[in-house]
């Protein structure tokens, strides 16, 4: 009779030495609960990985069926991402039935990240690289121009015949609005302008202002000899002595 829970026990402390610093508990009770981080490993500095967290936990029987397994994106994936990889571990375990599989598991997940992580580095430069392209195409156009041709030409003359015939319309309309008007034809058709003078008459009505300082040195004046002349000189009686 198969001792599961003493395998599932060696399984468990072989990983924790495979996986030092990925490898943790989570449960023990009823059966083990764990969680390994699986990353990728980066060349350079500039590179960024990808990683994900898988978590299995074991079924009374196991390994003679799969464990419970739980995949979540950590690091640069997304959980639509990692949907393939989830549809083929599924495939793995139904494959290694009957043996411990985590570590196969984990080495399966990591190398298919390994080849997802290329295959979307290459499709992001590919993708970057056509708007390049077609960014630098569309620029050289600019210069370009659109060649001519005799149907292009045809068709671009008679829109701008029929342009041009609308400015003219309405130049001749505005000029018609704006055309300088006879005085009389002004006066015809402002009936304010016959007010004007009344307008301008109405304004003086009322005492006049005088200015009495006008006036002041009137008493300087040699009146009297004048007013004596006046009443000596009868009209007809001139001197005729000459």
């Amino acid at each position: 009779m198969t001792d599961y829970k003493e395998e599932q026990a060696n399984e468990v402390e072989a990983l924790e030495s495979i996986y030092p610093e990925e490898f943790q508990i989570l449960e023990t009770e009823p059966f083990h609960k764990f969680r390994i981080l699986v990353k990728t490993e980066c060349t350079t500095d500039e590179e960024e990985g990808a990683c994900i967290s898988m978590v299995f936990e074991y079924t009374a029987s196991y390994p003679d069926e799969p464990p419970v397994m739980e995949v979540t994106p950590e690091e640069n994936i997304t959980e639509e991402q990692i949907q393939d990889l989830i549809t083929e571990l599924e495939a793995q375990c139904q494959e290694n039935v009957g043996m411990v599989m985590v570590f196969t598991l984990v080495s399966y997940a990591l190398e298919w990240l390994n080849t997802k992580l290329d295959e979307w580095k290459r499709e992001a430069e590919e993708e970057e690289e056509r708007k390049k392209t077609a960014a630098e195409e569309a620029e050289r156009k600019k210069f370009e121009g659109t060649r001519v041709t005799v149907e292009t030409f045809m068709a671009w003359k008679a829109k701008f015949d029929q342009e041009i015939l609308a400015l003219r319309a309405e130049r001749d309309r505005d000029d018609e609005r704006h055309k300088k008007r006879t005085g009389r034809e002004l006066f015809m058709q402002d009936n304010t302008l016959n007010e004007s003078d009344l307008t301008f008459l109405g304004e003086g009505e009322g005492e006049v202002a005088v200015d009495e300082s006008l006036f002041q040195n009137l008493d300087d004046l040699d009146l009297e000899d004048d007013d004596e002349d006046d009443e000596d000189y009868v009209p007809g009686m001139e001197d005729d002595s000459d």
